[in-house]
């Protein structure tokens, strides 16, 4: 990926780049994006961009495998993050869905993973020492909780699905307080120039919405420049 994209999609929301996807693809549909309300560990500390590394996890029971096959999986699953392409972002689903009660995301492993050099994770599960959380290093969760319960890694470097969107180890997602979505390969190349036209478009309405004197034939004349600037 190019550093100035990069440091674009760093610097915009994911609604945005929902909206330059659409602009880099000419029509409107894109649908891969979570769906429902997310929590982020730190709501002003901006985006997540990342190629997704994958893993699923679980903690209502303890596992029926033996310790030394838990560890094992483990310590492969750390070794996996740890060689994450860069940007990198720890994609996890919770197998217990919404009766998810193991923080996986605590002081602890988001330390671990932002030492790997990782952006930040994205969960369905849990998380919790919102105090103590490493700084440069978001995490958006579906719930906090005070527990780690018996939280294991089931498997990892496979699809996973989270808030309803599927995730392939590899993808390019971006993440914020919104949710996430997977910027599609065939687009990476175009996105930088899409929002930069998304960002020209839409500062005609706003502009206008904000000078004074703005009434309905100020907008209708800015909505109709809006529309033919975005075709």
């Amino acid at each position: 990926m190019k550093e100035s994209l990069l440091k674009r999609l760093r610097a915009v929301d994911t609604p945005t780049v929902c909206n330059a996807i659409e602009v880099a693809q000419g029509q409107r549909g894109f649908n891969a994006f979570t769906r429902g309300t997310v929590l982020c560990s730190d709501p002003a500390g901006g985006a997540i961009v990342g190629f997704a590394r994958t893993a699923r996890i679980a903690a209502c029971r303890p596992s029926d495998e033996a310790p030394e096959v838990v560890r094992g999986r483990r310590m492969a699953y750390y070794r996996y993050m740890s060689e994450a392409p860069r940007p990198g972002i720890a994609v996890i689903e919770d197998l217990d869905g919404e009766n998810a009660i193991g923080a996986y995301w605590g002081e602890i492993n988001t330390e671990v993973h932002k030492g790997f050099g990782m952006a930040g994770a994205l969960t369905n599960g849990v998380m919790r020492d919102l105090g103590d959380l490493p700084a440069d290093f978001p995490v958006v969760a579906g719930s906090v909780g005070p527990s780690h319960g018996f939280v294991h890694v089931r498997d990892f470097d496979e699809p996973v699905t989270v808030f309803g969107l599927t995730i392939h180890p590899g993808d390019l997602v971006h993440a914020d307080r919104h949710g996430a979505v997977v910027i599609p390969a065939e687009v990476i190349g175009r996105l930088e120039a899409a929002i930069d036209k998304l960002m020209a478009t839409e500062r005609i309405v706003l502009d206008a919405a904000r000078a004074p004197g703005f009434d309905f034939d100020r907008f209708e004349r800015a909505w109709s420049e809006f529309e033919a600037a975005r075709t």
